[in-house]
């Protein structure tokens, strides 16, 4: 979505960030992303999404962007950026934002921005560049099924939506629409505008030897979104005949991964938290009905059984995670498997369970007060659990009840919540008329976690990498050692360093100053100097410098140079079999020596 490499320094240059793929108005100046950060307070921002606790200058958290259940991130204040100790990720706090939001650089610009309230036009969004004719048919198919539903066409579908108790606003709202029943209209309409190849690989259309028909045709639309709001599939559900399948969907496409999205994520990700709860279901109609009585914090899994990235995306949500499937038996196993799901992450939710194997749709339909009152009055996970580990048990029955038992103690042990284990197993005692005790006796003794932060196990690095890294580390922080950089080193030997160092130079060379906030944000758009710049800040040296130390760092780095250049001079002379080459060749080993102590 940015320039990278040659574009990101032109920009630089021309003191402006220009983002590729933007209409006229997204050109932004770097003092005005510089003034936005400094008007940032990172630690107030940060602590929008994640608890943090002081500790001397810097302030710590559970770092939300690996399985962190100990702070391991650091962030600072004073210089206005953050740092995970444990996976590495760095950064201001508008690649926090980024990231977090699964948003892109210039929108997480734009959303600090409004955080501390300075003006932005960031102009139109672009799509994703790799799959914009993907997302140009499915803007187009959006149109026309919109479009259907609103005509005569579509009076007797909008009627039953009406009757299903969605008015105009929430038709309006999830741009439900219709195909119509036509076989081959929408086609005919792509064709008009988009090539053959990427219309079959929308997956809206179907190949026949006969030709090209809809997909989709007599159902009502409903769109499916990716987790920044743009239309990637659909669900197609009949509502005036009979057919084998309710629902069709679109099958997976190179922009549709289901394990990827959850739906309903970009309209309810803000409100979510703002409130810090997040509600999930299991369907989309769940969703849109949820709306209808005002409920906006709510997503849905789309059916399908949660993936790792799903989880993460909850987790990062709210702290408070409510679970509501379907009330029958598949519902009760989606939740279980959700709730181990998260405990796995750290995320400990509580539970509905909705009576008459109700599902969302039809419990709101049919109450909407009661489920109301089911939100204020939620399950938690280990009643939920005891009662999903009765179902089909004869707890009368000596067998049946030490499985139960022994299932119980198992479900205990996965959770951390100490006050949540000691009233389950007093439950279980209730229950069973076992000794308490012994099953106390059953859990897992409790890990010791030591509090301080544990950072990773340092790699071990040679004196000149050693050297390298350190001469960095105070470039970042001194405009007089990128001058020494400049003056006296040649070539930094190991690659990560030497490109970084290069950025640092042309970053100052531009600029006239070395903020390493900025520099962050000038290479935000290159992982690999991040990666670099973090591994650059585990030295954690101290602030102040002397110049001998420089100088001996920048020694180190030319003894290796000079050390390297001989060997290879050296191997260079012995297979040289002409003597007045030899001696040309030894007197350049002579003058490269000479070279380096006069320095």
């Amino acid at each position: 979505m940015f320039f990278c490499s040659k574009k990101r320094k032109l920009g630089y240059k021309r003191s402006i960030l220009y983002i590729e793929g933007y209409d006229a108005m997204s050109f932004i100046d770097k003092e005005k992303i510089a003034e936005i950060r400094d008007q940032a307070d990172i630690v107030e921002i940060i602590s929008n999404y994640v608890t943090l606790t002081p500790r001397g200058k810097n302030y710590f958290g559970v770092c939300p962007f690996h399985d962190d259940n100990n702070p391991s991130m650091s962030v600072n204040r004073e210089k206005k950026i953050y740092k995970c100790f444990s996976c590495g990720a760095t950064g201001t706090v508008f690649k926090f934002v980024m990231d977090f939001e699964n948003i892109s650089f210039v929108e997480a610009i734009k959303k600090v921005a409004d955080m501390v309230g300075i003006p932005l036009d960031i102009g139109k969004m672009p799509k994703e560049k790799n799959h914009s004719k993907l997302y140009e048919i499915y803007d187009l198919s959006l149109k026309y099924y919109v479009n259907n539903i609103n005509t005569v066409s579509g009076k007797k579908a909008k009627d039953y939506l009406h009757n299903r108790g969605l008015n105009d606003e929430v038709i309006k709202e999830f741009q439900i629409g219709l195909a119509i029943n036509s076989k081959d209209t929408l086609t005919k309409l792509l064709f008009k505008k988009f090539n053959k190849v990427d219309i079959e690989k929308s997956g809206l259309v179907n190949k026949s030897p006969y030709g090209y028909n809809d997909l989709f045709y007599d159902r009502i639309m409903f769109p499916l979104y990716d987790l920044k709001g743009n239309v990637i599939a659909y669900s197609g559900r009949i509502y005036d005949r009979e057919d084998n399948s309710k629902y069709f969907n679109t099958w997976e496409t190179e922009i549709f991964k289901k394990g990827e999205l959850l739906y309903n994520y970009h309209r309810a990700k803000d409100i979510a938290r703002k409130e810090n709860q997040i509600i999930i279901m299991e369907g989309f109609m769940d969703v849109i009905r949820a709306y209808t009585i005002g409920i906006k914090n709510v997503i849905a899994t789309m059916g399908t059984a949660v993936t790792k990235e799903q989880a993460n995306l909850i987790k990062k949500m709210a702290k408070e995670v409510i679970i509501c499937f379907d009330g029958d038996e598949a519902g009760a196993k989606a939740t279980n498997s959700l709730i181990d799901e998260l405990i796995e992450i750290g995320v400990t939710p509580k539970v509905i369970r909705l009576e008459n194997d109700m599902d969302p749709d039809e419990y709101i339909l049919k109450d909407k007060d009661a489920f109301k009152n089911k939100l204020k009055n939620t399950m938690n996970i280990m009643d939920f659990k005891l009662s999903y580990l009765k179902q089909g048990k004869n707890l009368k029955n000596t067998i049946d009840e030490a499985k139960y038992v022994n299932e119980a103690i198992k479900e205990v042990n996965k959770i951390n919540d100490d006050i949540l284990k000691e009233l389950t197993i007093k439950k279980i005692t209730e229950e069973t008329g076992l000794d308490e005790e012994m099953l106390k006796s059953k859990l897992k003794p409790k890990a010791i976690i030591n509090n301080k932060l544990k950072p990773k196990p340092k790699v071990k690095t040679n004196k000149y990498e050693t050297a390298e890294r350190n001469l960095i580390y105070y470039m970042l922080r001194s405009p007089e050692v990128i001058k020494m950089y400049n003056a006296k080193v040649t070539y930094m030997p190991t690659k990560e360093y030497r490109l970084l160092a290069r950025e640092i130079k042309m970053f100052f060379n531009d600029n006239g100053f070395i903020n390493e906030a900025d520099l962050i944000d000038f290479v935000e758009c290159d992982e690999e100097l991040l990666k670099t710049i973090s591994k650059v800040e585990e030295a954690n040296l101290k602030d102040e410098y002397s110049l001998e130390e420089i100088e001996d760092y920048i020694k180190m780095i030319r003894d290796y140079n000079v050390k390297n250049e001989t060997e290879r001079l050296t191997k260079e002379m012995k297979e040289e079999l002409e003597p007045l080459k030899k001696a040309l060749i030894a007197q350049k080993i002579i003058d490269l020596k000479k070279e380096n102590n006069n320095v």
